[in-house]
């Protein structure tokens, strides 16, 4: 289980749907190797990240839509290389200057990898960590929603890099991993869920990562402003949107699911 131990900050979070005060938790994921799961939609990933092919210029990017387990990997990579972690939407050219000559000083960093590189504005600073990382024999490892060769980057020298960036695709979760992210997300926020509900949520949600992150997001937080378990009867109204036809052709009448 994760600890809920921060509140979370968005106002309109809080605002109970039967007028009372909630306080949700803020939801921080757990991304131990323990707890990643194997699938057939991350082999490949898998195979560049702990394979013994070695990476072209020692670069390499991993891509894919949101919730498919981007971050997941390149932190268990950071861990396993002690790897600098930094976050693209962050980076500037004083910070990778700063970055560089911090370790021209100390301890020698062999590992860097750039979550949501494609989140990186400062594309002065984004070509500085390419080539720098590449002067030195740095492994950097890359992550963003798309291919780097389809970043807009106004560089041509950036441009060019990004070109020559292998780049894996992490695709969408298949059904029996959808079905374990979706019983992994409810035990991290605590939420107890029938499993008639769990199916019906399984036949019934989009088919996508970020679905399944999304629909619990909006269930725990009905079921904190409720104070009520999660049935199907909360599940439809708070997921109106969202639900598709239950091609299973299920009943969604009966009482107490």
């Amino acid at each position: 289980m994760v600890e809920r131990t921060k509140l979370k900050t968005d106002e309109n979070a809080v605002a109970g749907v039967i007028g009372q005060l909630v306080l949700p938790f803020a939801h921080t994921p757990r991304f131990a190797a323990g707890d990643f799961v194997f699938s057939a939609s991350n082999a490949a990933a898998r195979s560049w990240l702990l394979g013994p092919t070695p990476w072209p210029e020692r670069r390499l990017a991993l891509w894919g839509a949101a919730g498919t387990g981007k971050t997941h990997m390149l932190e268990i990579w950071a861990r396993l290389h002690d790897a600098v972690l930094l976050h693209g939407g962050s980076l500037s050219h004083a910070h990778v200057t700063a970055l560089f000559a911090a370790r021209a000083s100390g301890a020698p960093v062999m590992a860097m990898v750039v979550d949501r590189a494609d989140e990186c504005a400062d594309e002065r600073a984004l070509l500085h960590l390419l080539n720098t990382a590449r002067e030195q024999g740095i492994a950097l490892l890359l992550g963003g929603r798309t291919a780097p060769a389809r970043w807009p980057v106004a560089l041509p020298d950036l441009a060019s890099r990004l070109r020559a960036t292998m780049a894996v695709a992490i695709r969408q979760p298949g059904d029996g991993l959808l079905r374990v992210l979706l019983l992994r997300l409810l035990a991290e926020r605590q939420i107890v869920v029938s499993q008639p509900v769990v199916e019906w949520l399984l036949r019934r949600l989009p088919r996508t990562a970020l679905a399944m992150q999304d629909a619990v997001d909006r269930l725990d937080h009905a079921a904190l402003a409720s104070g009520r378990p999660v049935t199907r009867a909360l599940a439809t109204r708070v997921l109106a949107d969202m639900l598709v036809a239950d091609i299973m052709g299920a009943t969604d009448g009966e009482p107490g699911t």
